[in-house]
């Protein structure tokens, strides 16, 4: 972090890891501000979502640490940039990111534009990635947590340039057992506070079930990769690829199967023809129809402002995924790209985001096709 001292506004989230990016901001002598984002109202029970808990947790934050904050309301924005978006992509059959799609357009752009109008140069996130200038460029660039663990990169891969100068990550020097530690001996009251998990606006809520709320289901077979039938879905857009629970079709065999120990092996969704309303499940994890040697995305973004040079990197396809050794080349329609593997991957699911990197750095990506 810079020795000048900026006003810095935090996105305090009633997490540990904004907690201790406030905290560290506020150590080093910045003018520190919260705010605490409000982004889904929908049906904001307790029992689901927990943002009056967390905004409490925040606001408690806050008073140790001696900053203000503020409450801020971005639901409808979300509704509009991101669910609506989310549904559209359910709907067709794909498995949308919406931590992508919400860094993008509300932490890195309702929330910005929110925080320059209170006069920030800066603003700050608990996320685990970090930034610097590239002097040989005068670009800035997006580069992995230090905890691989926790790496967020991933998530973060559609900022701009003009979003990564005004951003700072005091985490991302750090690890997550480091934050733990800082916040204890801070005093910050959820030092020990469990990780968030899941999507922000579904919290712990059954998935299928808030789902069915906004999409129309239509039941329909589910298929052998030989095309015998084997059960009913309820709606493609409730199945992603390489999902295997929830499928109802445990102990059923795939004709030819070799006799002995892969009888129950378990299935796998490996295909959706939203046309003919058909699911295509297969058995074995290693099943062929699981494995993709290419893959092509489009919608693009990339930090530096323009593509890559078409040559070999590493890519995730997935959160959490190892970098797996790929060759960027152009796609065959106008304006996508194809990344060819060195190791088949494993369940490229349409609609997440292909992310790429060069060593440490993130480079950008775009949406799987």
């Amino acid at each position: 972090m810079s020795r000048t001292h900026h006003r810095v506004v935090v996105g305090l989230s009633g997490g540990v890891d904004s907690a201790v990016t406030a905290w560290l901001l506020k150590q080093a002598g910045h003018e520190v501000i919260g705010i605490f984002m409000k982004n889904w109202e929908d049906d904001d029970d307790s029992e689901h979502c927990t943002s009056r808990q967390d905004f409490l947790d925040a606001a408690a934050v806050a008073d140790v640490i001696g900053i203000d904050i503020e409450h801020v309301n971005f639901a409808a924005e979300y509704k509009d940039r991101v669910f609506a978006e989310f549904l559209r992509e359910y709907q067709a059959g794909r498995t949308p990111n919406p931590d992508v799609l919400c860094n993008a357009e509300i932490k890195f752009k309702a929330f910005l534009d929110h925080a320059m109008r209170l006069g920030a140069e800066k603003i700050a996130t608990g996320h685990y990635a970090r930034q610097r200038l590239n002097p040989a460029t005068g670009r800035h660039e997006l580069l992995k947590g230090a905890d691989p663990a926790k790496d967020q990169s991933y998530f973060l891969h559609r900022l701009t340039q003009a979003q990564l100068s005004r951003a700072l990550f005091p985490v991302g020097d750090l690890r997550k057992s480091d934050v733990r530690r800082i916040a204890a001996e801070a005093g910050l009251p959820n030092a020990k506070k469990k990780d968030s998990t899941g999507i922000c606006f579904i919290g712990e809520r059954p998935f299928r079930e808030f789902l069915g709320r906004y999409l129309q289901t239509r039941p329909g077979p589910i298929k052998t990769s030989q095309g015998r039938t084997i059960g009913q879905h309820m709606g493609l857009s409730f199945y992603t690829l390489g999902q295997r629970q929830g499928l109802g079709i445990g102990g059923i065999k795939e004709k030819g199967a070799p006799r002995g120990g892969g009888d129950h092996a378990p299935w796998f969704v490996a295909r959706k023809d939203m046309a003919a309303n058909t699911l295509y499940a297969v058995q074995g994890h290693d099943h062929p129809w699981l494995l993709s040697e290419s893959l092509t995305f489009g919608d693009a973004s990339w930090i530096a402002g323009e593509p890559p040079p078409l040559a070999a990197f590493s890519a995730k396809t997935r959160y959490r995924q190892q970098d797996a050794a790929c060759t960027l080349q152009a796609g065959s329609a106008p304006d996508t790209f194809c990344l060819r593997f060195a190791q088949p991957q494993w369940a490229v699911t349409p609609g997440q985001s292909a992310v790429l990197y060069d060593g440490p750095v993130c480079l950008g990506g775009g949406i799987i096709l």
